[in-house]
């Protein structure tokens, strides 16, 4: 917490306070016109306007790619179903540097380094191994007592799917839409080996920015940088205390049923 209050205070100083000694916790001077120059001095509404893009098509991708895979585990019986289940629990512990070099050399064939159609387009494809376990133990907890009636009624699987276990789902499928929002917002890695331009970074990737150029007319960034850093972080805060209720739900409900 006192990291996060130092930057917090760091981002109302002004330079020659920001690197006084001893340190003040508090600024004795605020300077809440830091939050308004870093707008100005680098592309942050840029960087900003490709983040939310970023987490926007991630969120959609991510928990609707989990669930259909998710749906199809909790709900279909098929020949090699638990072997296939446990492979793909077995991606969870792999590192996402494992795999990195060859995206890369996928992204270059198709043309899209430095686009950021490297960091939209592969959450179509999987949804990711944790979301797809989280959502399959949800749906392991509705009865299928459900499935029966509307297949009475002549509903068919993606109809039961759509209208009957995504709606009865939404503890589950609000806790993966916030991990997916976090994970996508702060990605740092993956904007950093395939993005280029300074007009496609994300945020992460942004922020570094400040220290590649440290220096403004002679001036030292580091205090436009913790501004920067702070209104990076808030949405994420608001994210979080607004889902909170759904967040723990939807973890609690998810282990009630192997």
């Amino acid at each position: 917490m006192l990291p996060f209050v130092w930057t917090v205070s760091s981002a109302f100083k002004s330079v020659p306070e920001l690197y006084i000694f001893p340190p003040t916790w508090f600024p004795e001077s605020p300077q809440p016109e830091n939050f308004v120059r870093i707008w100005q001095v680098v592309p942050f509404a840029q960087w900003t306007f490709n983040s939310t893009m970023v987490v926007l098509f991630n969120i959609v991708a991510e928990v609707f790619a989990a669930s259909a895979v998710a749906y199809g585990f909790s709900r279909f019986n098929f020949y090699g179903r638990n072997f296939l289940f446990v492979v793909l629990l077995s991606t969870m512990m792999l590192p996402i540097y494992v795999t990195i070099i060859p995206r890369f050399l996928i992204f270059r064939s198709l043309g899209w380094i430095d686009s950021l159609a490297t960091l939209i387009v592969p959450p179509f494809f999987g949804g990711g191994a944790f979301y797809i376990f989280l959502l399959r133990q949800f749906f392991m907890t509705i009865p299928r007592d459900f499935d029966e009636a509307a297949f009475v009624d002549g509903a068919s699987s993606f109809t039961i799917f759509w209208r009957i276990i995504l709606p009865l789902s939404k503890p589950a499928l609000s806790t993966v839409a916030i991990f997916s929002f976090l994970a996508s917002w702060n990605n740092f890695i993956e904007p950093l080996i395939y993005l280029n331009t300074a007009m496609n970074f994300t945020l992460p990737l942004g922020l570094t920015w400040f220290r590649v150029v440290p220096m403004e007319q002679g001036e030292p960034r580091d205090h436009l940088l913790m501004a920067a850093s702070v209104t990076f972080t808030l949405p994420a805060i608001i994210l979080f205390f607004a889902a909170q209720r759904y967040f723990v739900r939807g973890i609690v409900m998810s282990g009630l049923k192997g």
